[in-house]
């Protein structure tokens, strides 16, 4: 199609392009951070949560913006400039029924169409958008948007703790080779509150959401083939981030980690060798055909932590419908288990990729890196 035949040409451009790389020592500075950073090759914004309305009808949705950085420099295009690729995916799950709505949107920048801007506070993509509001650097609200025809979220978030940095020295390292890492910043609890839109119903919810914010040049390399990844909002006030990154033998590797955030939100890194991801109960898309692990036992001994995870549903894959992002299964799931005796309940979100063929976004190596 004429959109892929596009996307090659710019990803051959790409080659002859430097971009910076996520290096140890990396001086975060917010609300600067929360926003666009074109010199690096690729960023994503994730949000993700689990919401309910007042007879307690769950919901799950998730509103993600990628920004691939694309530069021509041979070419001055004006307002119409193609550096710069937004795609955004919105997955509203409605667990009573059963029913995924899934949309997704790819826009250049251009004048205004999408983009993350610090001088607006926004990060947008067409008229889907998330825009920061006051509340301090460490702690501010935000609104979200996102719709169509069939389905549509509208929420106020309120984080209850600071933004949380990943990783260690201000990178989170995915695999061997310098610079093969992020820089990456979450916000672990949000208050959300706001409505939903299904067909002719609308309903007033509430819960907890999650966001993700990541930038980066080279994250995995050809043998590993994508990550199992976990947010877990726990009834005891904690959190935590969890990811496992495969091998091509589906074997979680030593770039795996994770972030414990205490109820205070004091933060805890995790490597590899201090938690398990035990994969259970698999499903099998009938898209893709790919087989998801979509039930896992994890353990995490040095907090005395044992959960098991299960969907809210099974059918949480999203396919993307250019075929720019491979296939992923992200999904609303619970968690039960114990801490030190104790019983614990939670809920987050489950992210896995790799499952349909390795996980590439098709850039990477090619890119002569700095």
């Amino acid at each position: 199609m004429p959109w892929m035949r596009l996307v090659g040409t710019l990803l051959l451009a790409m080659a002859l392009v430097a971009f910076k790389q996520a290096r140890p020592g990396y001086q975060f500075d917010f609300p600067r951070d929360y926003f666009s950073h074109p010199e690096f090759q690729a960023e994503w914004w994730y949000y993700t949560g689990n919401l309910s309305d007042r007879e307690g009808r769950p919901f799950g949705f998730e509103l993600t913006f990628f920004r691939v950085s694309l530069p021509l420099e041979d070419t001055d295009p004006g307002d119409w400039s193609l550096d710069q690729v937004y795609v955004a995916h919105f997955v509203l799950t409605d667990i009573k029924t059963g029913r995924v709505y899934t949309r997704e949107r790819t826009n250049r920048a251009g004048p205004g169409v999408a983009g993350a801007s610090e001088t607006n506070r926004t990060i947008w993509n067409g008229n889907w958008s998330v825009e920061y509001l006051s509340g301090g650097p460490l702690t501010p609200s935000q609104t979200l948007w996102a719709g169509h025809a069939e389905a549509s979220i509208s929420l106020s978030l309120v984080p209850s703790k600071r933004v949380v940095i990943h990783g260690k020295d201000g990178v989170s390292r995915k695999s061997a080779g310098e610079g093969h890492a992020s820089h990456y910043l979450s916000f672990t609890r949000l208050n959300a509150s706001g409505t939903i839109a299904v067909g002719e119903e609308t309903f007033e919810v509430e819960g907890l959401a999650w966001m993700d914010h990541e930038f980066f040049t080279n994250t995995l390399t050809r043998d590993q083939s994508g990550w199992d990844w976990m947010s877990i909002q726990l009834n005891d006030g904690t959190e935590l981030m969890l990811y496992g990154i495969r091998d091509l033998e589906g074997r979680h590797g030593p770039y795996s980690s994770g972030t414990f955030v205490d109820a205070t939100g004091r933060t805890q890194h995790l490597s590899s060798e201090d938690f398990g991801l035990k994969p259970g109960r698999t499903w099998r898309s009938p898209t893709t055909a790919a087989a998801y692990p979509v039930e896992w036992l994890v353990e995490v001994p040095g907090l005395d932590l044992r959960l098991e995870v299960r969907p809210q549903l099974d059918v949480q894959e999203v396919v993307s419908d250019l075929g720019y992002t491979p296939a992923y299964w992200e999904g609303a799931v619970t968690y039960t288990g114990f801490r030190a005796g104790e019983p614990l309940q939670g809920k987050g979100y489950l992210e896995m990729t790799g499952y349909d063929k390795p996980f590439r976004l098709g850039f990477g190596s090619r890119t002569n890196q700095r």
